[in-house]
């Protein structure tokens, strides 16, 4: 397991990451609502998820994880079957997923 300094400091990156799919979402015209809804729970879960951080429960930290990866899986796959995605809807949906992916491989 990562030393919680180092899950606090990858947990900052994602926050970032997340909040900033968010906010490409809502300014960006024609987004698909596919992916609204999908960056609307990431962003609901990381803010559950910073709870389940703070605990320092292993087990509920890489549960949490998976469970926020799945969603980044799941936006990513939208990128890829929608045209309508801009190319910085993307890049902020791959930086989100990216980062959930690596943190979820290094913890398990």
């Amino acid at each position: 397991m990562l030393q919680s300094s180092e899950i606090d400091r990858r947990w900052s990156s994602i926050q970032q990451a997340i909040g900033q799919a968010s906010q490409t979402c809502q300014s960006e015209t024609g987004t698909p609502s596919q992916l609204k809804d999908v960056i609307q729970k990431l962003d609901r879960e990381s803010s559950r998820a910073q709870q389940v951080i703070q605990s320092h429960d292993e087990n509920r930290i890489r549960q949490c994880v998976d469970d926020l990866e799945q969603l980044g899986d799941e936006a990513k796959r939208v990128c890829r079957n929608q045209a309508a995605v801009t190319p910085k809807m993307a890049e902020a949906v791959m930086k989100v997923h990216d980062e959930l992916s690596d943190l979820k491989h290094q913890l398990h």
